[in-house]
């Protein structure tokens, strides 16, 4: 087993992780950080990296207490499923595989959704099925300071550059911008089809 964050449409680096660990644990009592893969992805369009951000409520504002992850709220009012949804289907839609997932990635984006972290283990289970890894996930009870497992917490922070060099492949508009390392699995995805799982 393995530990990590739930993430909204993770990076590569954290899949490279996933589909090598026998069982996931989530980290659920974890407090939110900004600039974390937590309520944002990477995708690739015709200006280069772009980023897809989901907007939260934040109860505590103006207080000095820490919010958790799972008690995070979804700002809905900002209407930001029509948004990132256009802005793959922009992306992606001339995409080798794109069209073969669209299906079930509307059904994400037509969802209403109260908490983050709802939004990031239906996404999980998403990516999960499109790399067709039937594999089981739990949620932790209390936060682990020190674990025994493999920790990969640390994939979380999107200003941290993942220690192992990816290798390139094909993305929509590298002849434009050149290979953009780790964004979001939904690149790799729609690039590579049932072909992801080996690159991973």
């Amino acid at each position: 087993m393995s530990l990590f964050i739930p993430t909204y449409f993770g990076p590569i680096s954290q899949y490279t992780e996933i589909v090598k660990s026998d069982a996931v644990i989530f980290e659920m009592e974890d407090n939110f950080q900004k600039q974390s893969y937590r309520n944002r992805c990477y995708v690739y369009n015709s200006n280069g990296k772009q980023l897809l951000n989901i907007p939260v409520k934040d109860k505590n504002k103006g207080t000095s207490q820490r919010k958790k992850t799972k008690d995070l709220l979804v700002d809905n009012d900002a209407i930001w499923q029509d948004h990132h949804l256009k802005s793959l289907q922009t992306a992606y839609r001339t995409s080798p595989f794109y069209e073969f997932y669209e299906d079930d990635l509307i059904k994400i984006f037509q969802k209403k959704y109260t908490f983050l972290q709802d939004v990031n283990i239906d996404t999980h289970l998403f990516i999960t099925d499109a790399l067709q890894i039937s594999q089981q996930y739990s949620k932790t009870q209390e936060y682990l300071v020190e674990t025994t497992e493999p920790d990969f917490r640390e994939l979380i922070n999107a200003k941290n550059k993942p220690k192992k060099i990816t290798e390139s492949y094909i993305q929509m508009f590298d002849d434009k911008h050149g290979f953009i390392p780790n964004l979001s699995i939904l690149d790799l995805i729609f690039m590579e089809g049932p072909n992801a799982i080996s690159y991973l």
